[in-house]
């Protein structure tokens, strides 16, 4: 009796997981199967919905097959509270209940291969149950099967924030009553900083022409765009509330692109393909800005914080990158909001400083990054007079990604690009107050800040667009312009770390590289002297390096190499000293005399005269006069002669280059082939001395021997 409890137990203990669906996998269990969602219809559950319908593919990446895939779509219960918010955009496992039955997904999976997933769901009865309440619920997509020499286990799965405004079937619904106001942000910015020289009165160089793809057609960018003009057609609600984010940097790019452009390669320039692309662009966006709203971000969308670490003490970086509404005036056509920045990261105090020096007064900001009593909406940072306005901590997180729990094969709808979106209309319906309970707090402002670069198709842009627009309509929000929020009253609070991420700080090693190449721009700067006929200021040469210096401080490099970061600031600053040149001889120079001048040929081809110094190395031929500055007026070259003296006779070579003041080297160095038949005359001076000396010593030691043997002989008579 005992062996046969033993032998039920163990079976009923292996069949209970398969029973149940095999919810969650095992720690030891990995994801296997990856589920890429296409449509999810609707995005929003209202009175009118019959169906909720779910589609996609789902792919074996794993190196076992799975048998037996299959799919059912679960949902949890209403969420209340931030923290529930949370879970769900971070794969925890929560209560749910079974809304559809497992469907097949295949027999089989191979490795690689991939299956299409399709389900549609009646919402009515006992389904429409689910959903009888305004709220906001948990939809998981749950994906289960078999591994290879495994056991049944959940293997994929995406997590989604539901909205729903009014239970299916059902009339009325979610009270617009104390509706926040909504103000959206709309940032446009490029992938990564795409410049890689842009040196003074010299054609711009892009790193690659990927800008050109982004701003293309199928671009990311285009999208952005195309989105937004299609959304706020005819829709005024969702027009007074959006506010294009613009970083100065991408338009001056494609500005430049529209003139022509080089593509840097290891082979040499090429021609960019993408001149016509970029004036269609800047042209539509131009037509989109008309009479809109408009915010700068950072040029280059710069952290501010390590720009102020290239030069301690110095606020001129800090401010050129604060400096952007010009810009963004003159080629979008659009004046931005007065003194307005939106800035990635919490501002230190020497950057609030140097923004208010520069003008700025107010930076948009996450709430998460302002102490909790300044959180509740704008304040005047203490000890400043910059106000520091939230953005919503709780969307951009939804819309951005938050990292999964720990072994979850769950993900958050944010990696679906098709329905990227779908959680930042759950979180703004929740910040909302959609069915949350009668008198619990709500905000009464919403700024909501997309990801800085927001990678949706247009499809999703568009989609998420026309629902924002619907909350409006709806009365869930209320439209808002940026300019009315700042009018509004500010209180005072301090600026913290609550939401400081460790690790979304600019590499150090790219700002000590920074500072170097700032240091070595400055050397340049002060080496230069105004041409009478150029009348180009020294200061404007160097400009690039400094442009440069802000587009490596870029957030867009987070996480990537340092070297790719301050590529751009290093190769501005090569191309500025390469303009400085010394010419490699073209046959052997025969020195007439021991002290005769080495004729140095050296091309200046800056708008600029300079100062610096020639350097003689692996020189153990010849012997150069002290070092001294020497002038290279603008634009022109000429014949320098470098006193120098032949220590021996014969053929040898040096190398000859040139360093500024500040030891910055110009060009690359020059090997003069030398030779010479005669000696210097201070060779021939030390020669003869060494000589006279030699013969004193032995004239002196004779005279010693000759008078010691005298004396010997003077003793033994």
């Amino acid at each position: 009796m005992k062996r046969f409890a033993a032998a039920f137990l163990s079976v009923l203990f292996l069949a209970v997981p398969a029973l149940a669906g095999a919810t969650v996998a095992q720690a030891a269990d990995v994801a296997r199967l990856r589920v890429d969602l296409a449509e999810l219809n609707p995005r929003v559950i209202t009175g009118s919905s019959t169906t909720l319908t779910v589609a996609g593919t789902v792919t074996n990446t794993g190196d076992r097959k799975v048998t037996r895939p299959q799919v059912r779509l679960q949902v949890g219960e209403r969420q209340t509270t931030e923290r529930g918010i949370g879970d769900v955009l971070s794969g925890a496992v929560i209560k749910d209940s079974p809304l559809t039955d497992f469907a097949s997904v295949a027999d089989v999976l191979e490795p690689g291969q991939s299956a299409p997933l399709n389900i549609t769901v009646n919402l009515t009865g006992a389904k429409a149950a689910l959903f009888n309440r305004p709220g906001v619920y948990p939809l998981l997509v749950n994906v289960n099967g078999t591994p290879e020499f495994g056991r049944p286990a959940r293997l994929g799965a995406v997590s989604m924030l539901m909205p729903v405004l009014t239970g299916p079937g059902k009339s009325g619904g979610h009270s617009s009553a104390g509706a926040p106001s909504l103000t959206l942000l709309w940032p446009l910015t490029s992938a990564v900083p795409q410049v890689y020289a842009a040196p003074y009165g010299q054609p711009l160089v892009l790193r690659d022409d990927r800008l050109a793809d982004e701003i293309g057609p199928d671009g990311r960018l285009n999208a952005l765009v195309t989105a937004a003009s299609t959304a706020v057609q005819g829709d005024s609600n969702l027009a007074r509330s959006m506010c294009f984010a613009l970083d100065p940097d991408l338009l001056t790019t494609v500005d430049a692109m529209g003139r022509g452009y080089q593509v840097h390669t290891d082979a040499g320039n090429v021609p960019g393909k993408g001149t016509e692309t970029a004036k269609t662009w800047l042209s539509a966006l131009r037509s989109l800005l008309t009479g809109r709203c408009a915010v700068a971000l950072p040029f280059a969308d710069a952290d501010l914080n390590a720009v102020s670490r290239i030069r301690p003490g110095d606020t001129t970086l800090v401010a050129r990158a604060a400096a952007g509404a010009a810009t963004i005036q003159q080629l979008a056509g659009v004046t931005p909001q007065s003194g307005v920045l939106w800035p990635d990261g919490t501002p230190n105090e020497s950057v609030l400083a140097a923004l208010s020096q520069a003008g700025v007064r107010t930076v948009l900001t996450d709430a998460g990054k302002l102490a909790p009593a300044a959180a509740g909406g704008g304040v005047t940072v203490q000890g400043s007079t910059v106000r520091a306005q939230p953005t919503d901590s709780l969307i951009s997180a939804a819309m951005t990604g938050v990292p999964s729990v720990p072994d979850s094969v769950t993900v958050a709808a944010t990696t679906e690009r098709a329905v990227a979106s779908q959680n930042g209309l759950g979180a703004l319906a929740f910040r909302a107050g959609l069915g949350q309970p009668a008198g619990q707090e709500r905000p009464d402002h919403l700024l909501v800040a997309p990801p800085r670069r927001w990678d949706a198709p247009a499809p999703e842009l568009t989609a998420y667009l026309q629902q924002v627009g619907d909350f409006l309509n709806a009365g869930v929000v209320t439209p808002t312009s940026l300019a009315t929020l700042l009018a509004g009253p500010a209180g005072s609070g301090a600026v913290g770390d609550g939401g400081q991420d460790p690790n979304a700080n600019t590499d150090p090693a790219v700002v000590s590289t920074l500072s170097t190449l700032d240091g070595q721009a400055t050397g340049l700067a002060s080496s230069m002297q105004l041409d009478p006929t150029k009348r180009v200021k020294p200061d404007d040469v160097v400009a690039p390096v400094r442009l440069a210096e802000l587009r490596g401080t870029s957030t867009a490099w987070r996480g990537l190499p340092a070297d790719a970061a301050t590529a751009n600031a290093q190769a501005e600053i090569t191309a500025i000293s390469d303009r400085v040149a010394i010419s490699q001889p073209k046959q052997t120079i025969a020195l007439a005399s021991g002290n005769s001048p080495l004729p140095v040929y050296v091309l200046n081809d800056l708008p600029v005269g300079i100062n610096a110094r020639f350097t003689l190395n692996n020189n153990t031929g010849l012997r150069a006069d002290d070092a001294k500055d020497w002038f290279f007026p603008a634009g022109g070259g000429r014949n320098y002669f470098l006193p120098v003296e032949a220590l021996r006779a014969g053929r040898f070579s040096v190398d000859v280059s040139l360093r500024t003041p500040t030891d910055t080297p110009l060009g690359s160095s020059a090997r003069f082939e030398l030779t010479s038949t005669e000696y210097g005359a201070i060779t021939i001076i030390a020669t003869v001395a060494a000589g006279v000396a030699l013969l004193l010593l032995a004239s002196r030691r004779i005279y010693r021997r000759l008078k010691d043997a005298k004396t010997g002989r003077d003793v033994v008579d």
